[in-house]
């Protein structure tokens, strides 16, 4: 077997490479009645998206692997294509059980995630992004989210992408101004971590 510009050659058939990297687990959508679409947020190769076929049987291979916030180690087959690449294995490592406590941890993971997404691109590795996002939601795991807390984070996001604004402006104006907008509900989140 000789391997030709990332995909192996196995005499007439082309078989897709298989790639293997640590990933948070951003969003879940229903692809079918079996099958979903998971957008991952990985170590090496960034924001990607994975079909997972058969996840939503019963008994599935991936059953109880795959909830929101959840690190796993993921092992997918890159797709020719399109930006949709197929979920071969996954190994959970930390589902982040804490997240479940309070609704409150979960609105500010999500919020987190959300910003993550919204400052990425697919298959743009930014292994510092990847961390923050990891310390973030192993902190809400294990305690009450504070206003400190996500306005740190938003900090944060800033230096790793290198939009800090010396004129004043706060890291969320300097991440609205980048991307265009903020998430929907930071006000009302704002309000509620008081």
């Amino acid at each position: 077997m000789r391997k030709e510009a990332g995909w192996s050659i196995r005499g007439a058939g082309i078989l897709p490479r298989v790639e293997t990297t640590d990933a948070i687990l951003l969003r879940k959508t229903k692809l079918t009645e079996t099958s979903l679409i998971v957008t991952w947020l990985t170590e090496a190769h960034g924001r990607l998206k994975t079909v997972v076929k058969g996840a939503r049987r019963p008994r599935s291979a991936f059953a109880g692997k795959l909830d929101l916030f959840f690190e796993a180690e993921i092992q997918f087959a890159r797709s020719k294509k399109s930006e949709l690449h197929t979920l071969r294995e996954t190994v959970l490592k930390n589902p982040r059980e804490g997240l479940r406590k309070s609704f409150l941890r979960v609105q500010v993971a999500s919020y987190f995630v959300e910003l993550a997404e919204l400052v990425t691109e697919p298959d743009h590795a930014v292994p510092e992004l990847y961390d923050l996002l990891k310390r973030a939601l192993d902190y809400l795991s294990a305690k009450e989210p504070d206003k400190r807390a996500l306005l740190h984070f938003e900090s944060e996001l800033t230096r790793v992408l290198g939009v800090q604004n010396k004129s004043g402006a706060s890291p969320a104006q300097a991440i609205g101004h980048m991307c265009g907008r903020l998430p929907q509900g930071r006000q009302e989140l704002l309000l509620r971590l008081g």
